[in-house]
This record gives structure tokens, sequence and C-alpha cells, in this order.
């Protein structure tokens, strides 16, 4: 058994280990893999946000009638590195506008609409066609300039992952395909039936972060999954350039694929508190994420485009599509045979990390994997929230070992700081807690709204002190030049004191020369 951390991170997946809690929860996948993978219709329209990634949005760089082609960039952040936004096909731009869109908060954001022409012109795309001798900062910049996002739901941006990595010495890359929550197959459909483009992604990180070996991990219950990766891995030529990459599947146990406790499972290590996998040796990215890497590097294509899961009892066709990023909602629905009568309740996600939207106008983003329509029967019927009987289910299931109880009744009465010191920011929002509650508190929501008052808080403690530190900066600079004026105006009066006392010294002695001169016997 390895004892130090940095030797088992490094033999990651050779065994495997248990993580916290957990949920053993039905897949409710196969109903949308019966169906082969195909791309969406071409909308008549399309609603493209300028924020698709992790921080503030992007700045169009069009204008209302300019015509764009395929791939060609429509939004970029002031910092070239994050925040590109592309066309998803050619067309006009018909205006730029403020728009709801998809996310849990349903803001209104600003966005791209855009009329295709139909023709789906590509604009040039610059392929590195030497990308295997590449250097690292041209496959990062490539990644960056791309638009490419964690696909996982977070949609941190991957360049700044792979340059932080390539930073902090990372030996193994680990791409994640444990799909654990139910419903979502998008992982699954694409490892099935696009497994070279994964391999190909995993080639590409590995020598973009300079890692000595890279580890996929899929689900046990993936079926024809690992068959397909191992025969694209045969042919692909990592073995003969002498690239290490291992399949490794992982037993289905909910929130398996949390990037944390995937970590766990393959190593046995947890990643420090307040601290990132890159501290122990290791990088974790989405398969879909390293599928999009090597789209951008080996073939020039932006991200425009993702595996979108249609799925749920309210759904009459459920399947996996290849949907234009800004393509509404609705659009995918209708090409999944529309809604059942059944159907209750759209949500962006899983059942459990998912979020309801009022609208299927909405448009799909990078961030969206999943469209998943629920029945009546699928939704629980409103219980009243009873008090906290202290059971402790919530922590028996927490993988992050929180103690949900507590947190829960921090934030209730506003102890943000003591709910910060118990690892409110290690919720990751999974939901198990509200699976087990038997008084039906919707914990993780209470954190959401918890995290999001401690960060607020915190910006304005911020701001509190950057105001105190600009006051007390003037106070320090107004004493400075009081202090500096008193000084020179000591020096001065000492100055007119000490000339007083020099005309003195020189009268006197004037005075005693003129004595001695007209005293008798004197000189004179």
């Amino acid at each position: 058994m390895h004892t130090d951390p940095m030797e088992r991170a490094r033999n990651a997946g050779n065994t495997l280990h248990p993580f916290y809690g957990g949920l053993r929860l039905r897949h409710h996948k196969r109903i949308s893999c019966t169906l082969p993978l195909a791309h969406a219709r071409l909308p008549t329209r399309l609603f493209v946000p300028l924020q698709q990634h992790a921080g503030p949005p992007a700045e169009a760089l069009v204008v209302p009638g300019q015509k764009v082609l395929k791939g060609e960039p429509i939004g970029r952040h002031e910092q070239p590195s994050r925040g590109w936004v592309h066309a998803p096909t050619s067309g006009t731009v018909t205006a730029l506008a403020r728009r709801p869109v998809t996310n849990p908060s349903g803001d209104d954001g600003p966005c791209v609409l855009l009329r295709p022409d139909r023709l789906d012109t590509w604009t040039d795309l610059h392929p590195i066609d030497d990308w295997e001798t590449a250097t690292p900062e041209r496959l990062r910049r490539a990644i960056g300039e791309a638009g490419i996002v964690g696909l996982g739901g977070a949609t941190f941006q991957t360049s700044h992952k792979v340059a932080d990595a390539r930073q902090q010495t990372v030996h193994t890359v680990i791409l994640n395909g444990a799909e654990c929550e139910p419903y979502i197959s998008c992982d699954e459909i694409l490892m099935r039936m696009q497994p070279e483009r994964v391999i190909a992604g995993a080639r590409v990180l590995q020598r973009a972060t300079g890692a000595e070996r890279t580890v996929i991990a899929i689900e046990d219950q993936m079926g024809a999954v690992e068959g397909a990766l191992r025969d694209a891995l045969s042919r692909s030529g990592a073995t003969e350039a002498g690239e290490v990459i291992d399949i490794v599947k992982v037993t289905t146990l909910y929130p398996e694929g949390g990037e944390r406790q995937l970590i766990q499972v393959l190593t046995g290590l947890e990643v420090p508190r307040g601290g990132r996998p890159t501290d122990i040796g290791l990088l974790c990215q989405n398969v879909g994420t390293a599928a999009a890497a090597a789209d951008a590097v080996i073939e020039g294509k932006p991200l425009i485009e993702r595996i979108v899961t249609v799925t749920g009892g309210g759904v009459r066709t459920p399947r996996n599509l290849i949907a234009l990023l800004g393509t509404p909602v609705a659009d995918l629905i209708d090409q999944s045979g529309g809604y059942t009568a059944q159907a209750a309740r759209l949500v962006i996600g899983g059942p459990l990390m998912g979020y309801a939207v009022r609208s299927d106008d909405n448009p799909v983003v990078k961030g969206v994997n999943c469209v998943l329509v629920l029945t009546g029967d699928d939704v629980r019927p409103e219980q009243p929230e009873m008090p906290c009987i202290r059971c402790g289910e919530c922590a028996r299931v927490c993988p992050a070992r929180l103690l949900p109880q507590q947190l829960h009744a921090q934030v209730c009465h506003d102890l943000l700081d003591e709910a910060a010191d118990f690892g409110l920011d290690a919720c990751i929002e999974c939901g198990c807690c509200d699976y087990v509650c038997p008084s039906h508190i919707p914990l993780s929501e209470w954190f959401r709204f918890g995290k999001s008052e401690w960060r607020l808080l915190q910006k304005e403690r911020a701001r509190a002190d950057a105001a105190r530190q600009r006051f007390e900066a003037r106070e320090s600079r107004l004493a400075r030049i009081r202090d500096e004026r008193q000084r020179r105006m000591d020096e001065k009066k000492q100055a007119l004191r000490d000339d007083a006392r020099r005309k003195r010294r020189i009268a006197d002695a004037v005075e005693r020369v003129k004595s001695r001169q007209t005293a008798p016997g004197g000189d004179s």
C-alpha cells in the first residue's frame, strides 16, 4: 500500500477506494440511449448568450445586421484567454438584447440573436497540424480561443485549468466519465458513439499539461463504453507515442461523478478543503470537455455545439441530440416527439442537481447537459417544511462529511461566519441531504442561498476594508504632509534662532573689542 500521498495520486485507479456518504439511485438512463446519437435540426432562430462561462460576460464583437460565418467569434472577454463565444452557424445578427438565459437564477443576460441563413458556411479554421509536437502553450492558447469550458456543468475556463496544471507540475489527468446523476446520458453516448474524440482529447490534454498519464473513469454499468474506448485507444497511436492512457471502471454510487469524490475513489486521497486537485498533482476534466479540446486543437473548431440528453417521462421519445448553442429548448423537445400529456415540470440538468425553468424558450448553453421533463408522478408533492428532528440522516449521506443540520440552523439565523467555519463552501450541492430529509427541508437550496449571501458579505467586507485602507492611507498621507510642514517650520524657526544667536555673539564680540579699545591703557 502506498503511504506517500503523491505516490498514491500517481497510482490513481490501480486500487479503488470508497468515499463517504452517497446514495444508490435508479439510473433511468437506458431510455435515452436506445436511439443513435443525432444532430438536432437547424433552428430558425438562435439566442446565443455572451455569458456561458464562469466569470463576467464576454463583450459583443458584432452589431445588428452583420453577417457572420459558422465558428466566427461574436463575443470575447477583455482578457483574450477567457470568455470566447462563437457563431453556431452562418447567418445574420438580428439584435443584441438582454433576454432570459439558462441558469439557476433565471436572470436576463446579454445575448446575440442570430437568424441562420441555412447555408451553414464555416469560417476559416486553423487546426494545429503538428499538435503532437506543438508546445503546451500553443495547445493551451488554441483551447482558450475556441471557448472551451468545463462541460460537466461548472463551465470553468479549460485553458486556465490547463495552465494551472502545467504550472503545478501535474502528473495525471483524470477524464471524468462517471456520469452518476439519474437520467443524464450525454457522456455515455459520447464515449460509446464517438470514442475517438475522447481518446484524442486525452492525448491533447496530456500533452498540454505535461502529465505522465491519463485515467478515463467510467461507471461499471455503462456496458459497451469500455470496449469502444479500448478499440479507439488501440487505433489512436497513443501507445506508439509512449502515452499512457488507462480506462478504469468505478462502481455506480451518486455523487461519484463529483470531482472530489471521483479523486477519492481513484486515489484514496481527499483534496484538502480550500485546495485544488492540482495540489496533489491531478487535473480532472469531463470527457466531453476533452473531446471539445481535441476538436479545437486537431480540427480548429470552436465550441459551438454539445450533446444534450432530452429525457424523462414527459417526453415522447427520449434521446441524445447534438445541439447548436443558442438553440431553444423547445426545438429539442419537438425533435424528441414533443411533450406527453403527463408532462409537469421542465428541468435543466438532473433531478437532484438540476433546476426548474419556466419556459422552453430558454437556449441551450455550454453548461446544459440535460433537458429533463418530469411527470406529475416524478415530482414530489409539495410537503410543508417541518422543523429539523436531528435524525442525522443528512450527515450520514453527505459526501463532503458536513453537518447539514448545523449549517441549516446557522444559515437560517444569519450566522454566516459560523457556517463558513463549518464548511459551507465545501458543500457540492448534490442534493443527497434533500433526498433523505424526513422534514422536507430544502437543505441544498438553503446552502446555495447561504453561499450567495456569504459571497456578498465578503464583497461588502472587502469594499469596507478597501474604504478603510483608503481612509487610513489618506490620513497617513495628510499626517506626513503636516509633519513635513511642521518640520520645515521648525527648521526655519531654529534657523532664525540660530541666526539671532549668531548675531548676538558677533555683537558681543564687537562690543568687547570696543570696550578694550576705549578702556584706559587700551590700544587706543
